[in-house]
């Protein structure tokens, strides 16, 4: 028996061993610019400096990352394609009615590369200065408050369900075409309120024309110390991040989830990429396979509640 078990892992040993023998392909499903592009071509940069193979960026866009996520899923199951995963690889089982793939079983989990707080946000010369003001007004005239989302689905749109629910309130969500857009119009005051990561929303808020009011993990971020947390500023346990990681096809040699999860989890420890990550607001992670792929769970079953109890139709 044993015999037989070295023998059938023989292909598969040499393969890992060799690996990789050629150009490997990390999909980014979403367009150029944002931190989900920058983190796949850090990473990118420092495996072709250590593996001396290309490795090389493809952008993916489309439908709610579904377009760039359905590609690797089909992909051979070989390590030469990975995808870059965020929140809505959590979050679109319970978003969408059907989807070409299933996030569960056709995807090998590798590594959460990073988390990026939320900020809870208003316009620079909104009379909202707290999370309490904002919760008051929504209470004193539910139709008349409104906020910005990316669609129906989105992160900023699920942190606003849930920050409503947990706050016992309703405002009327005005869905945009991705982040830029809303935080546009945020800054013009044509929405009253958005949640957004930091990663999107930062420039905005350093050129002054829309202002924080609290953070939306449970821990303040280090660029605004002084900022509350929305669990601090009087919703109690209120706990988002958006999260960045990288993922496989199901069935990759698990020698070869293990190289790259040692390889990725060293270029989260270097200086300079530390500094890029800082620079956009987003803490390093790093970790097993096993850890993202319980956190993973962890998310899924957390977003479909949330879609469950704030009656959010699939689309």
């Amino acid at each position: 028996m044993l015999a037989l078990t070295v023998v059938l892992c023989l292909p598969w040993c040499a393969r890992a061993a060799s690996y990789p023998d050629k150009p490997i392909h990390i999909v980014v499903p979403y367009p150029p610019g944002g931190f989900n592009d920058t983190l796949g071509r850090l990473v990118a940069a420092k495996l072709t400096a250590a593996w001396r193979q290309p490795v090389i960026v493809e952008n993916r866009p489309g439908a709610g990352t579904i377009v760039g996520t359905s590609t690797v899923a089909k992909a051979p199951a070989d390590g030469y394609t990975l995808l870059v995963a965020q929140f809505p690889f959590a979050a679109n089982p319970s978003v969408y009615r059907s989807l070409p793939y299933d996030t569960g079983k056709d995807f090998a989990p590798i590594v959460l590369a990073g988390q990026s707080p939320m900020l809870l946000t208003v316009p620079k010369d909104s009379p909202v200065k707290t999370v309490g003001d904002l919760v008051q007004a929504a209470k004193k005239s539910p139709a008349a408050i409104n906020y910005g989302s990316s669609g129906t689905g989105s992160s900023n749109h699920l942190a606003m369900a849930l920050f409503e629910r947990m706050a016992g309130i309703h405002m009327v969500q005005i869905p945009y075409k991705g982040s830029s857009p809303m935080m546009t119009d945020l800054a013009g005051g044509q929405v009253q309120a958005a949640f957004d990561a930091i990663a999107n929303c930062w420039a905005f808020v350093q050129s002054g024309k829309v202002r924080p009011i609290a953070v939306a993990d449970t821990r303040r971020t280090p660029l605004l110390p002084d900022l509350p947390t929305v669990s601090e500023a009087g919703v109690p346990g209120y706990d988002v991040s958006s999260w960045h990681g990288f993922v496989a096809p199901a069935g990759t040699p698990p020698e070869i989830l293990d190289k790259l999860n040692t390889e990725i989890n060293a270029i989260l420890r270097m200086a300079d990429v530390r500094e890029a990550f800082a620079a956009q607001g987003v803490v390093p992670a790093g970790g097993s396979r096993d850890a993202f792929t319980q956190f993973i769970g962890q998310q899924v079953a957390k977003w479909r509640k949330v879609v469950d109890e704030a009656g959010i139709q699939p689309q």
